[in-house]
């Protein structure tokens, strides 16, 4: 968990630095930002150790939850092997093979 030290820091470097959409500024100025540092399930905690429902999904990234370990473990392996690639001039990978196939079995 971040202790209060870092959590200052972080605000004051976040003011410094950090341009937060759909904000308005003069009001962040005035406060802070709120420290987001954990995620598991639908939830998060803040840098206070305050937990909430993760309503937007993390900015609807992580629609299955957050920490999933067997979704961290699958990136990692992926990371190891090829971790992008893009699909312009004739070129394919694995996964995107894959994930084609799956979406058009589910597709109408």
């Amino acid at each position: 968990m971040t202790n209060q030290y870092q959590t200052a820091q972080l605000k004051e470097l976040d003011a410094l630095h950090h341009l937060h959409p759909f904000t308005n500024h003069r009001s962040l100025r005035a406060g802070s930002a709120r420290v987001m540092v954990r995620g598991d399930g639908p939830y998060i905690w803040d840098s206070e150790g305050k937990r909430v429902l993760d309503g937007m999904s993390g900015l609807w990234t992580a629609n299955v939850g957050h920490s999933r370990q067997e979704l961290a473990e699958a990136a990692y392996e992926q990371m190891l092997k090829l971790p992008f690639y893009n699909t312009f001039f004739r070129t394919t990978h694995p996964p995107v093979v894959a994930l084609s196939r799956k979406l058009a079995e589910l597709s109408p």
